[in-house]
C-alpha cells in the first residue's frame, strides 16, 4: 500500500489553488493538508504542518515562490518542494534549483505529469519537465566552468603554471628547472599566490588547484 504524501498548495489565484485541489482529491495516496495565497502564508503553513511535499508558484505577490522554497529547505530540509509556473524562464530554474526546489513543472502539463511529478519527489528523486532539463544542464556546465575558471582568476599566466607545478608536488628547485625558472622568481611566484588566494601554505595551494581543475585553465588550454 503506497504511503500517504501530505502536501500544501501554493498560488496567489485561488482557482489554481481550487483545481489543483479536484486534480489531488482523486489520487489516494495524496492529502492535500492546507493551501497558502502568498509566499509568507506557505511558509507558516509549512512550519504548522510540516507536510512532504509543498507545491509552490513561481511569482507571488508580496515575495516570490523561490524566496518561500529557500526558506522551507533551509529550515525543513525533509519538506519537499516543487515549483509549478507558467514560465519556462532558465534563470527561474537555475534560481529555483538553487534554493533547493525538487522539481520544476510547468503549469501546461498534463494531470498525470503532475501526479508523476509528487510521485517522484515524494522518492526523493529530483524532477524538471522535460522540455527545460536540457537547458539546465547546459546552464549547469558552463555555470561550473565559469566558477572553476573564476577560481584562478587573480592570477597571472605564469602564476598558474607555477601553481599547476605545486599541484604535481614539485619543490621550488624543481619548478625552476620545469619553467626555466630561477629558485627566487619561483619563490617569488609562490609567495604571490598564496597571498592571492588567501592560502597558507603550499599543501592548501595543491589542493585548492586540484579542487578547481588547475590543468583545464593552463595558458593555451582554458576554456
Amino acid at each position: 500500500m503506497q504511503e500517504t504524501v501530505r502536501v500544501i498548495l501554493v498560488d496567489d489565484h485561488e482557482v489554481v489553488r481550487l483545481g489543483l485541489m479536484a486534480l489531488l482529491e482523486n489520487v489516494p495516496w495524496v492529502e492535500v493538508v492546507a493551501e497558502a495565497g502568498t509566499a509568507a502564508e506557505a511558509v507558516e503553513a509549512v512550519d504548522q504542518r510540516r507536510p512532504d511535499v509543498v507545491v509552490m508558484d513561481i511569482r507571488m505577490p508580496g515575495g516570490s515562490g523561490i524566496d518561500a522554497c529557500r526558506q522551507i529547505t533551509s529550515r525543513w530540509p525533509e519538506t519537499r518542494v516543487i515549483m509549478l509556473t507558467s514560465f519556462a524562464d532558465d534563470e527561474l530554474i537555475f534560481q529555483a534549483l538553487q534554493a533547493g526546489a525538487s522539481g520544476y513543472v510547468l503549469k501546461q502539463v498534463g494531470n498525470q505529469s503532475l501526479i508523476d511529478a509528487l510521485d517522484a519527489v515524494r522518492r526523493g528523486d529530483a524532477l524538471l519537465d522535460p522540455g527545460v532539463t536540457q537547458r539546465v544542464l547546459t546552464r549547469m556546465r558552463q555555470l561550473e566552468s565559469e566558477r572553476q575558471s573564476a577560481a584562478f582568476r587573480d592570477l597571472s599566466e605564469r602564476e598558474i603554471e607555477v601553481l599547476a607545478e605545486v599541484a604535481k608536488g614539485k619543490s621550488n628547485v624543481e619548478i625552476a628547472v620545469a619553467l626555466s625558472l630561477s629558485e627566487k622568481t619561483v619563490r617569488n611566484h609562490v609567495s604571490a599566490i598564496l597571498a592571492k588566494l588567501n592560502l597558507a601554505n603550499r599543501v592548501e595551494a595543491a589542493t585548492y588547484a586540484i579542487r578547481h581543475g588547475i590543468e583545464r585553465h593552463l595558458p593555451g588550454r582554458r576554456l
